[in-house]
């Protein structure tokens, strides 16, 4: 199976979603709650999920870490350059560098099931799990003199706290029980397909008012710098293949539809993050067929 056809259902999903939103006289307060579902419920339910079941030997899973890890700092440091290389309004380079490194997570564990089944999915999950405080510390950081400070927007996460808390429900040594897992198990799918529906409704293509040549520098950073840096530490640290796909599509990941929200709750430039946001979504499109294809 080709690279574009394990990728369609996911990127099918976003153009339904995508279609339903204009469409339909649903009406934004529907499309809020749905995400605020996927956010607050379904989606810490499966990073649980998967984290609690994962085997976590960290001597076959800790150098694939320690390359997702240091792609994304590679990203942070790019998108910190455009700071002094591009002129900006007020609160534009700190609403949009965080564009330049954030994931959707939602596509990210989407695509990890079609490359490498429930084993593909825990390698996402596991690094998701190290990445989340990673990218949220960075994407705070740049505003955080707009709210009430670091460690309260890292403690309230809830795909930090889940992620956490599987964690330490896996080396406990605790299992769960049968139903509870099939529950998880059911709330994981709903999570991971109608995640992917609300990324497609969240798409906007309007708020690109200035700052085009930075725009363009977030993008590049997250959909070819940043790959390219996981595709090249990967290959240089040996990474099996299945954990050198999963790095390289987890590096080549369109920007996480969250940023948007991060932006507008504390002072920032909401449309430009959507725009970039939309941007990246659709250029992914193109830009995770070839990345995924080179680590093939």
């Amino acid at each position: 199976m080709s690279i574009a056809t394990t990728l369609f259902p996911d990127f099918a999903l976003i153009l339904l979603g995508f279609a339903l939103m204009r469409g339909t006289n649903w009406g934004a307060p529907f499309w809020s709650g749905l995400e605020k579902m996927i956010y607050y419920v379904l989606f810490p339910a499966l990073l649980f999920y998967s984290t609690a079941r994962t085997r976590l030997d960290f001597a076959s899973t800790g150098t694939m870490l320690q390359v997702a890890l240091g792609a994304s700092v590679a990203g942070i440091a790019l998108g910190w350059l455009a700071r002094p290389l591009y002129r900006a309004g007020p609160m534009v380079f700190e609403s949009g560098v965080q564009t330049a490194f954030r994931f959707n997570s939602y596509i990210g564990l989407a695509i990890a099931s079609r490359l490498g089944g429930e084993q593909g999915t825990s390698l996402m999950a596991l690094i998701i799990g190290f990445a989340v405080p990673l990218a949220n510390m960075a994407a705070v950081h740049a505003l955080v003199h707009k709210s009430g400070g670091l460690l309260a927007e890292l403690a309230k996460n809830p795909l930090l706290i889940a992620t956490a808390s599987g964690l330490a429900f896996n080396l406990l040594g605790l299992h769960l029980p049968d139903v509870i897992g099939a529950t998880l198990a059911r709330m994981s799918n709903a999570a991971i397909a109608v995640g992917l529906i609300t990324v497609g409704a969240g798409l906007r293509l309007s708020g690109l008012h200035e700052a085009k040549g930075m725009a363009s520098h977030f993008l590049a950073v997250k959909l070819l710098a940043m790959p390219a840096a996981g595709l090249a530490l990967g290959r240089w640290a040996g990474l099996p293949a299945l954990q050198l796909q999963i790095v390289v599509a987890f590096c080549a990941l369109p920007t996480a539809s969250s940023a948007y929200v991060l932006a507008a709750r504390m002072g920032g430039n909401g449309p430009f993050v959507a725009f970039l946001i939309s941007a990246g979504t659709l250029l992914s499109v193109l830009t995770l067929p070839f990345w995924l294809g080179l680590a093939a």
